[in-house]
């Protein structure tokens, strides 16, 4: 009998899936609604940058409007080649083919950092709070050091090599934008202090009573997802769930929890989450633009919505809110 390469979500969390049939019969259904209505996100063409003159100003403009209004953006002429981002879903849905106990026994072809591999939701007390999901979660520090795979190695670094600098282009333009022309990104957000996530989603049997990813927001300055065509991301607009129209060619670009504090709520950090598929699997890749644990983040303008704090202790914050309560609070922990 062959083994499986997927998780065992049904077995590890039975009872959660017991617990939330006996609440069905007690009409406690919180499963995904399926008409929710399929939009394109703002598309941002960066070649524009390259241009000079109104065109440069105007695309600048435009990315400063959707990370406002939205919170989301997608982006083409983004400086990362089709053929790098081909090659980082073919690494990656080799590395998530390998059998579940090489997965989490991380095996000599993937040999990558203790800790890097995760699946479901360990602290779930409910079926909502389960991630129906398997991801490898990488700080770029540690991509050079991996004694595994070369392909996979070497795909890795491209892309986040080339991520790198799109994200730091892009929070120095929002920076621009409020007139405040810094090197507080240049500074300390670093390739040591940023991260690749490599995300799978398994088709579930149950959908849609659980979330491939529940909903969130990203805890971070800027996160660059590269996701394939499937689709499953939504994001909140307007008060409603929206689902993202999947772009193979674009780059989808979301604000994070630091940047709306910076900006002093200028720039939105959108809920946003991923619906599990009945029958197909879904492959993206996520880069997140990190500062140091001590880098300090208060709001570039006087009147601050939020206290100072540091990057340490926020995510100390979310980590204890979702141990204790099974979810994230966030800013409103930080609010004055």
């Amino acid at each position: 009998m062959e083994e499986s390469s997927d998780p065992p979500f049904m077995e590890l969390y039975k009872n959660l899936f017991h617990n939330h049939e006996q609440g069905s019969k007690n009409n406690d259904n919180y499963g995904v609604s399926d008409d929710v209505e399929e939009w394109e996100l703002p598309m941002i063409d960066l070649g524009r940058l390259d241009q000079g003159g109104w065109e440069r100003e105007d695309c600048k403009r435009e990315i400063a409007e959707a990370s406002r209004i939205w919170g989301f953006f997608q982006v083409l002429n983004h400086g990362v080649s089709c053929d790098i981002l081909e090659k980082m879903r073919c690494e990656q849905i080799k590395a998530f083919k390998k059998t579940f106990d090489e997965k989490t026994s991380n095996h000599r072809d993937l040999n990558f950092p203790v800790g890097s591999y995760r699946w479901g939701t360990p602290s779930a007390t409910c079926l909502k709070q389960l991630a129906w999901s398997e991801a490898f979660h990488v700080p770029l520090a540690d991509i050079s050091n991996m004694a595994g795979s070369t392909n996979l190695r070497t795909t890795m670094e491209q892309f986040s090599n080339t991520v790198s600098d799109l994200a730091e282009m892009l929070a120095e333009i929002l920076a621009e934008e409020l007139g405040h022309k810094s090197s507080f990104f240049k500074d300390n957000c670093l390739p040591s202090t940023c991260y690749l996530r490599m995300n799978r989603y398994p088709p579930c049997p149950v959908s849609p009573q659980v979330f491939g990813l529940m909903p969130h927001t990203d805890s971070d300055f800027l996160t660059i997802l590269h996701q394939d065509q499937i689709g499953g991301l939504q994001l909140v607009k307007d008060g409603k769930w929206i689902a993202v129209k999947p772009n193979k060619e674009a780059l989808i670009i979301n604000i994070g929890d630091l940047f709306q504090a910076w900006s002093n709520d200028v720039y939105k950090s959108v809920e946003h989450r991923v619906v599990a598929n009945r029958e197909t699997e879904r492959f993206s890749t996520a880069f997140f633009f990190c500062p140091s644990y001590d880098t300090m983040i208060q709001s570039c303008v006087e009147n601050s919505i939020y206290r100072r704090f540091s990057f340490k202790e926020f995510r100390q914050q979310v980590q204890d809110d979702v141990k204790r309560l099974g979810y994230k609070i966030g800013l409103p922990r930080f609010i004055l």
